[in-house]
């Protein structure tokens, strides 16, 4: 008996807004790489989204790998456009007082 042997597409799709994530999750790509960057194994990143199929971990770790330049400019893509986003939400409503605020807030309800 021999064995056949495919090539596999990774389990990646990009969504509507332009995120990558993991087929039929809703993790990203980012959250992927930055367990593994944080030493995580594909078991322990397995464990801790189980809507992740551990064979889908390896094969996007193993994509990560193979790509890590393009990924990296991915990523770095993103986190760019979060600040981005960040600084424009905080000069519409500064962040300083914020726990105060609500606080005060809920005291005025009861």
């Amino acid at each position: 008996m021999s064995l056949i042997l495919t090539a596999e597409s990774p389990p990646l799709v990009t969504d509507s807004a332009g995120v990558v994530r993991v087929a039929g999750t809703r993790v990203t790509l980012d959250t992927v790489v930055a367990a593994f960057h944080d030493g995580a194994t594909a078991d322990e990143i397995a464990e801790q989204y189980p809507t992740l199929q551990l064979s889908d971990v390896y094969a996007v770790i193993g994509y990560y790998l193979r790509r890590k330049a393009d990924v990296d400019e991915y990523l770095a893509a993103r986190e760019r456009c979060a600040e981005e986003v960040r600084r424009e939400n905080e000069s519409r409503l500064s962040p300083v007082g914020v726990r105060s605020r609500l606080l005060a807030r809920r005291s005025s309800r009861e």
